[in-house]
């Protein structure tokens, strides 16, 4: 251990190797005082520190670091080997195939970076896919009890309400044995019921529906069907039509039977002066297309 005092603490470290007869990287020195200029030449300070030497010179390590014989030297090797192999895990056994078959170990990476994404992808769709399946099946349950709870308060005898719930559409079936009597005369009560229906599926769901009371509907659209023949007929002659005044639901089936018919054509519901509804088919949108 040596005091040393130079003006800065770059020559104290040089100082101190040399009186230790090391490099000042193998001293360990302690900072007593820092050097400081002072005011005007005033209260100078040189660098003071405590250095001592950490290390024992290479020529005495070599002295001191024993020799092995050939036979030590392979029984440590052998030992180091066998902790490197217990510490290193297996690499995985590759099938051997032929070169023309092997991927550069890159494409085998982007490989499978695509098919995982892909993957999650389709996982993601499906589990998106039944958690609205779910949904649907619980919304379809609610109404199918609160149709029932409806229904039972009615005067009607009606022991069949089944509702599905498929595309923002509900589909409702409705059976007993006053099925004829919920229908109504010329299905004024089934338009009564389908408007009251739909205005609190939409209005609370935003659901449309499609409503069939024992085969009622069914029917309807069999009978709209058979009408409608003639109107089509004509519209493939004429290149436009129009229908009869229509009642209730039967405006809809036929407006949806036409426009099915007819995909490339204006077909809409037209309200006459007394109010009564009818389907009417033409070029309107065609002509629409030319003109513009």
């Amino acid at each position: 251990m040596k005091k040393v005092e130079a003006p800065t603490l770059e020559e104290a470290y040089q100082k101190a190797s040399q009186v230790l007869e090391c490099s000042i990287s193998e001293l360990q020195c302690e900072v007593v005082q820092h050097p400081s200029k002072g005011l005007l030449g005033l209260f100078k300070k040189t660098a003071i520190i405590i250095a001592v030497r950490n290390t024992v010179p290479m020529q005495e390590l070599k002295e001191e670091e024993p020799t092995l014989t050939l036979s030590e030297e392979e029984s440590v090797a052998s030992e180091i080997m066998a902790t490197v192999k217990e510490e290193v895990p297996e690499e995985p056994v590759i099938n051997e195939t032929s070169f023309d078959e092997q991927k550069p170990v890159k494409d085998a990476v982007l490989d499978s970076f695509f098919e995982s994404d892909s993957d999650s992808s389709e996982e993601v769709f499906e589990e998106e896919v039944e958690e609205e399946s779910v949904i649907y099946d619980e919304l379809a349950l609610m109404i199918e009890n609160q149709l029932k709870e409806l229904l039972d308060n009615s005067c009607f005898d009606i022991d069949v309400v089944e509702v599905d719930v498929r595309d923002n559409t509900a589909l409702i079936f409705i059976d007993g044995d006053d099925a004829a009597l919920l229908i109504g005369k010329e299905g004024y009560r089934y338009n009564a019921l389908s408007y009251m229906i739909f205005n609190w599926l939409h209005t609370k769901y935003e659901l449309f529906i499609k409503l069939e009371i024992a085969e009622f509907l069914t029917t309807q659209q069999e009978m709209i069907r058979n009408y409608i023949k003639p109107v089509i007929e004509n519209v493939e002659k004429q290149g436009k039509g129009k229908t009869r005044f229509l009642d209730g639901i039967l405006v809809q089936i036929a407006l949806e039977q036409l426009r099915e018919r007819f995909p490339d054509k204006y077909v809409a519901v037209k309200t006459g002066r007394e109010g009564k509804k009818f389907v009417v088919i033409n070029e309107f949108n065609s002509n629409k297309t030319h003109a513009s």
